[in-house]
């Protein structure tokens, strides 16, 4: 079992002394031979458990468990700092909590065999050199053609489990209800909301197997705990153009029964993937930027030149690092034309004054050393159209191929006194400290050295397919307790930045978090600029000792 204590520190000091210990806890539950052939390792549950190293080692004595469902393309170790942090708070407010950052079936496809050495160099040796590690030789990356049986994989096997996990990890409806809060990150939220509403014994007579009495509470982070995708979806209507580039999610106005027929045959796709920026090599292309800049944040990057010019990698990077369409359409410059630190590299792909699509972007800080310019692809830097799918923020990139080595400003370092405070065309500053709230180191480490990963690379179509459907899915005896949604308190978090930002759901009395985008809630630092502290998890940690 992987275990790690971690005590806090920020910029070189010791803030806090609250030490959380860190665990891989995996069981043994099987699928339902009716979903057919897989791996066997597809036969586990596993999580991430986080918890104060002083507190109890029983999961039963804790004062609360948070357990939390990520949201689209999102594995276990998204919730890294979030979990630290809230356990942290809990701890120095006097209670013992644990925080329970679940994986999903499908995260058991990827082989992160390359990312765990701990080498960048041999990462990408693995992954597209043919070489060895821990004597494994990566098989390469699925297509849905091999992943029949994920057609299976929709609400119904995803709440299950959960209520599976629970039941194994804390025998005991009363003890659940005790103790348990249930939430999640984005899509975690719905997943929440239709696991409260649920009925696990097919007799709706029966209260005590109902989702919601397996919950002490109800947290949200950056989503509603809700049975639709209507607050995710924003104002266009669906995923497709609000939060997920168009055509990553199936229409699914063919109907219930021609959808499900579509994902057994493999006429729609099993797992969502584009043929280029969202896909599984690129989920895990992230992972490899983390380790760089984990490793060595300042030293130029060699990814550039170490990763093989495939299609996919092309267009994605282009996509990611262009000026704008002309360059994009001619390839030059390409990121391969510019110094950039690995840090630099992974803001590029990640922050949000630089990522084309909001659910991947984090405010970690800016680009520095060199000239910045106005960033107008895949759309103008000042973000017009859906705010739900590209972001609010400015976007920004290098200007000088061949030139300076461009490194990256940490979040902490935006508005100090060295700081060149780049501008756009318009005048303002690209950025503020008021909007920036995850430290850059963190973030690299959350994707490089975490057992259960930070991605998501196989998700299954099926999962949000039912949702959009759920009028549909022949669930009968099943979604039968509306009154779950609000059966237990809740608390509600929304980025102010983020996808929730131009529709905030106001019945949910909402703590808005200034400044933060979509991950912010996940990825936020401890200790803020101008020294405060990181609101998502002292409010969380206050939610849970009070609820």
């Amino acid at each position: 079992m992987y275990t790690s204590l971690r005590t806090y520190v920020h910029n070189g000091s010791l803030r806090f002394c609250a030490t959380v210990k860190e665990s891989v806890v995996s069981l043994r539950i099987p699928l339902p031979a009716s979903v057919g052939s897989h791996p066997e390792r597809c036969d586990r549950l596993s999580y991430l458990r986080y918890r104060s190293a002083s507190g109890p080692a029983s999961a039963a004595d804790a004062d609360r468990v948070l357990v939390a469902q990520p949201g689209i393309l999102e594995g276990a170790g998204a919730f890294d700092s979030v979990a630290r942090n809230t356990v942290r708070s809990a701890a120095e407010q006097g209670r013992h909590i644990e925080f329970w950052a679940l994986d999903r079936r499908s995260n058991c496809l990827e082989d992160n065999t390359g990312i765990a050495s701990g080498d960048t160099a041999k990462a990408v040796g693995y992954y597209y050199r043919g070489e060895q590690v821990a004597g494994r030789t990566f098989g390469g990356f699925l297509t849905s053609g091999e992943t029949g049986w994920l057609a299976h994989i929709g609400l119904e096997q995803t709440v299950r489990d959960q209520y599976d996990l629970l039941a194994a990890e804390l025998p005991g409806q009363r003890l659940r209800n005790q103790k348990v809060l249930c939430g999640g990150h984005s899509l975690g939220g719905v997943l929440t909301g239709v696991f409260a509403t649920w009925d696990f014994d097919g007799n709706r007579a029966t209260a005590a197997d109902a989702g919601y009495n397996q919950c002490r509470g109800y947290f949200a982070l950056d989503t509603t705990i809700s049975t639709s995708l209507d607050d995710l979806q924003g104002n266009s209507g669906d995923l497709n153009g609000s939060l997920l580039p168009e055509g990553t999610v199936p229409q699914t106005g063919i109907g219930y029964a021609a959808v499900q027929a579509g994902l057994r045959t493999g006429v729609l796709p099993r797992f969502l993937a584009l043929p280029a920026v969202l896909n599984p090599e690129t989920m895990n292309l992230l992972s490899i930027a983390g380790l760089a800049a984990r490793n060595a944040p300042a030293a130029q990057s060699e990814l550039q030149a170490a990763l093989p010019a495939t299609a996919n990698l092309e267009i994605t990077t282009r996509t990611m690092f262009s000026k704008d369409a002309g360059v994009f359409l001619s390839g030059k410059p390409t990121i391969r034309d510019f110094r950039l630190s690995n840090a630099a590299v992974l803001g590029a792909f990640m922050d949000d004054n630089s990522a084309p699509l909001s659910f991947i972007q984090s405010s970690v800080g800016f680009f520095d050393g060199g000239r910045i310019v106005d960033k107008d692809f895949p759309v103008s830097h000042d973000v017009q159209g859906s705010p739900a799918l590209f972001g609010k923020e400015l976007k920004a990139i290098p200007d000088e191929a061949a030139g300076p080595l461009y490194t990256w400003r940490n979040f902490d370092r935006v508005g100090a006194a060295d700081d060149p405070v780049h501008r756009p065309s318009s005048g303002e500053p690209f950025t503020t400290a008021g909007k920036e709230v995850s430290d850059m180191g963190e973030l690299a480490r959350s994707l490089a050295e975490q057992p259960l990963d930070f991605t998501e690379d196989y998700f299954p179509t099926k999962l949000v397919t039912d949702i959009e459907q759920i009028e549909e899915v022949p669930l009968a005896g099943k979604l039968v307790h509306p009154e779950g949604v609000t059966a237990n308190p809740a608390i509600t978090f929304v980025a102010g930045d983020g996808i929730l930002a131009d529709h905030v759901p106001a019945d949910k009395n909402p703590v808005i978090l200034p400044g933060y985008q979509h991950l912010d809630v996940l990825t936020a630092a401890a200790v803020q600029n101008g020294g405060g502290r990181e609101q998502t998890a002292v409010r969380l940690a206050g939610f849970a000792s009070g609820s």
